[in-house]
């Protein structure tokens, strides 16, 4: 499996600053190993080079409207677990619940620890005792350890999950779940009462702040499990020798789009290698991008609600809306 380091290699080779068989010396590694990271950094900030969603999921607290997302926020999990090679095992859940790209700590834990799959655990809270595949192999014995995410930089959609009724009795079938408003600053201060108490969450407003992001959520709720969908961030590399966990097509992206930013500072100034690096670098995201691509959502309502004859009341389950 490639390395940083490999696409750093042929970066450099391909605006002929290595010749062929020759490695980088340490110093050119490092600076091409910097930019590689902060081109990651921005391509976090390209919608369409986003590849992946992160669901963010955790219960309300009665009374709380205001929530912290990141590593030491308030969102994450709690759980008892050992770690055999990529294999992470729990056997408890403290609080919180397990999620796919949720990062751990805790112990001996490896920084940048990461679920990546299910596997006998399910997930959640009642579900999560059982086993989940790591990024990376390690031994831990069995302690406390605590999931986080990473600051997502917007929420691009989410919904609340009802378990209870209005008498505090479990929904039959695991609940309902109901779409939230994403709110921007202007409307979220339109709001003139933003302790208003209410049964769930119907809207929320998020500041990506700074090293904690800070979530509201509107009115102040009793009950609810919220379910956030964010863009993944892309993970910058810890050393230059990390396997890289990419699909397929972003290698050969990665090593084009180096180069391009490499040109200037080795003083590539032919402009037909400049014009044939910045070709196969478009090409290359390019490529990504469609098959990233999202279509334009379009509404749709329950034919119940815009036909004159309705056969069921099967829609209020929906609302009779679909996003």
């Amino acid at each position: 499996m490639a390395k940083p380091i490999d696409i750093i290699t042929r970066a450099l080779k391909d605006i002929g600053a290595l010749a062929a068989g020759e490695d980088p010396t340490a110093d050119a590694s490092q600076d091409a190993f910097d930019m590689l990271n902060d081109m990651l950094d921005q391509w976090s900030n390209e919608d369409m080079m986003v590849y992946n969603y992160t669901e963010i999921i955790f219960p309300v607290v009665s009374g709380q409207t205001q929530y912290t997302i990141g590593p030491g926020g308030d969102l994450g999990s709690n759980f008892v677990g050992s770690i055999a090679g990529d294999i992470l095992t729990i056997t408890s859940v403290n609080s919180g619940s397990i999620t796919l790209n949720q990062y751990i700590d805790g112990g001996a834990v490896l920084p940048g620890t990461q679920i990546v799959s299910f596997l006998t655990g399910a997930g959640g809270v009642i579900n999560a005792p059982g086993t989940y595949k790591l990024n990376i192999p390690q031994t831990v014995a069995s302690t406390t350890i605590v999931g986080y995410y990473q600051k997502p930089l917007g929420i691009n959609s989410a919904f609340v999950r009802i378990n209870t009724n209005s008498n505090g009795q479990p929904v039959v079938n695991g609940g309902l779940d109901y779409p939230l408003s994403i709110l921007g600053l202007d409307e979220y201060e339109m709001i003139g009462l933003k302790t208003l108490n209410g049964p769930w969450p119907k809207a929320l407003y998020y500041n990506p702040g700074d090293v904690l992001g800070n979530l509201f959520v509107w009115p102040n709720p009793s009950q609810g499990e919220l379910h956030l969908f964010t863009d993944t961030i892309f993970t910058r590399f810890n050393t230059l020798y990390d396997e890289l966990r990419i699909p397929q097509g972003y290698s050969m992206a990665l090593r084009w789009c180096l180069a391009e930013r490499l040109m200037p500072m080795y003083g590539k100034a032919s402009q037909t290698q400049i014009a044939m690096i910045n070709a196969y670098a478009a090409q290359a995201k390019a490529t990504i991008k469609r098959t990233n691509m999202r279509p334009m959502q379009v509404s749709r309502y329950d034919e119940v609600i815009t036909s004159s004859r309705s056969k069921d009341a099967g829609w209020i389950l929906s609302g009779g809306f679909f996003r």
